[in-house]
């Protein structure tokens, strides 16, 4: 019987990210179906891992892409139609355990042009390469922690906002 690795999403109203965690994966095999579905399987230390996931809409198999990387595979799935969906998944309900949100990437449908985008400039997402380490700069980090505080209308200098 096979596991679920855990997978991270995040969207955009043009694409979906997913993250697959699995550290030292080994055999992986990717698929995308324009309909919709989400294929995933490799092994780690001889167990094996599948993810079959039908997601929420449509999708364009020729513009995404992916990344299989030593400690997880991102894939960036185009969406069909640009808009938001609901969830990842065509199903109601309680989505699965192993499903969870991104908060890293994760942008709100309000804020998508407020310059919350993701830098992927030093991932290369052609045929299973291994992504260079990725780094943001302190003021960049500052700068987000800064905006999901004024997001949450706290303010750690004490000053009001305005």
């Amino acid at each position: 019987m096979s596991r679920h690795p855990i997978v991270k999403w995040a969207q955009r109203s043009d694409k979906v990210y997913i993250t697959v965690e699995l550290p030292d994966a080994k055999d992986v095999k990717l698929k995308l179906d324009p309909e919709g579905r989400f294929i995933f399987s490799a092994t780690k230390d001889d167990v094996p891992y599948e993810v079959d996931i039908e997601l929420f809409d449509k999708i364009n198999v020729e513009e995404s892409k992916y990344n299989i990387g030593v400690r997880s595979i991102a894939y960036v799935i185009k969406k069909a139609e640009k808009k938001w969906w609901n969830r990842l998944m065509k199903q109601e309900g309680k989505p699965p355990v192993f499903l969870k949100v991104d908060w890293d990437k994760w942008v709100d449908e309000d804020d998508e042009n407020d310059g919350g985008r993701l830098d992927f400039d030093d991932m290369d997402f052609s045929k299973e390469q291994t992504p260079k380490k990725h780094q943001k700069g302190k003021k960049q980090k500052q700068k987000l922690v800064h905006r999901l505080l004024r997001r949450l209308r706290l303010d750690c200098l004490g000053k009001q906002q305005v």
